[in-house]
């Protein structure tokens, strides 16, 4: 379905409410405009998966050694200049044990519409109610952005335009200037309205009044509703949102970083698989992780195709290297973690100062 090009380059805004006995007779609008969620069509099933998981020998990444270990805290040491160096040159590395991190991720793309009433300034655009049905909110023909990326897109629907009177200025143009207040005039800033000063008469205005920049002088200004025009075009307002909804799980092997602190890592991607509605990850070598698949994927499918609908789904399994890395320094022992492709470091610092800049 084509779009009027005017419309839709537009900007327009929402309008007070629709055009007297307007609204009840766009065909398939009489409950529709108001801003609320427009039901989806009819959800696909999911696919089932179609292969096994990889073989879970393959899924193992190495401890890392001692000498990546300690370059990384000397790093993590350095960026801070509250920490000595002492800790990370002078310590001793007592172990080192691997606690690899899962990280499943489910995405689930979505795209909503709904629908109000908007209206612009009429600029001499003939009107297009009734002159074809009236397209369904999921009959306008959309371009979605690339997919799992949040966006926002709203136009018209085309043959719901009609023109009526501005509703602002009463179908004048103007508006009373809120500055003077109408009177196309104000009193002087510079003698406070008394046409006096220290040195004698006033030589900025008259009688302690200077007309109005705002308005010339007139007291009136152009409606900003209308833009002086008084007239609006008003029509029906289609607004599509297209979001991502991501959500992890982690299924850690003994360690005690938060998700938090492992968001901003990467690791090394186990299983990637995107389809308009995803099947759960069942007979996943960690039963954690197939537990948590099959909780979300279920969850997801069951919230977002109540309001929405579902264009593509994608889950993706990492597995992200984490190392307890233990250590003496000066008799006593303390521990650090090492995270991630990048390296992150966590620590309890033992060694810091308060930097005071003046």
């Amino acid at each position: 379905m084509m779009m009027n090009p005017v419309l839709a380059s537009a900007a327009y805004a929402p309008a007070p409410g629709p055009p007297p006995g307007v609204f009840g007779n766009v065909p398939g609008y009489e409950n529709m405009a108001g801003g609320g969620f427009l039901p989806p069509p009819l959800p696909l099933q999911p696919l089932a998966p179609v292969g096994p998981p990889p073989n879970q020998q393959e899924w193992s990444i190495p401890c890392i050694s001692e000498e990546v270990a300690r370059e990384a805290f000397k790093d993590y040491a350095s960026s801070n200049c509250c920490y000595s160096n002492s800790p990370a040159e002078d310590g001793v590395i007592t172990s080192l044990e691997p606690h690899n991190t899962y990280r499943y991720r489910l995405e689930t793309f979505t795209e909503s519409r709904s629908t109000d009433w908007a209206h612009k300034p009429h600029k001499g655009e003939a009107a297009d109610f009734y002159t074809q049905p009236a397209p369904q909110p999921w009959q306008v023909q959309v371009t979605p952005p690339e997919m799992f990326t949040n966006h926002t897109q709203e136009l018209p629907v085309p043959y719901t335009s009609t023109i009526k009177d501005c509703h602002t200025c009463k179908a004048s143009g103007t508006t009373q200037c809120d500055p003077c207040n109408g009177v196309g005039s104000k009193e002087c800033y510079v003698c406070h309205g008394t046409g006096k000063t220290e040195t004698g008469d006033c030589g900025r205005c008259n009688a302690g009044r200077e007309s109005c920049s705002s308005c010339n002088g007139q007291g009136t200004e152009d409606c900003e509703t209308c833009e002086g025009r008084r007239q609006l075009m008003t029509f029906i307002q289609l607004k599509v949102e297209w979001t991502n909804h991501l959500e992890d799980f982690l299924a850690q092997q003994g360690g005690s970083l938060t998700a938090k602190e492992l968001s901003s890592v990467t690791g090394k991607e186990l299983f990637k698989g995107a389809q308009n509605l995803v099947y759960p990850l069942l007979g996943f070598p960690d039963p954690a992780i197939a537990q948590a698949s099959e909780r979300m994927v279920q969850e997801h499918q069951a919230q977002y195709l109540q309001t929405s609908r579902i264009l593509q789904q994608r889950q993706t399994v990492e597995l992200i290297p984490v190392a307890k890395v233990g250590y003496k320094w000066k008799g006593d022992a303390h521990c650090y973690y090492v995270a991630g492709n990048e390296l992150h470091v966590t620590a309890d610092y033992p060694d810091t100062c308060c930097c005071v800049i003046l």
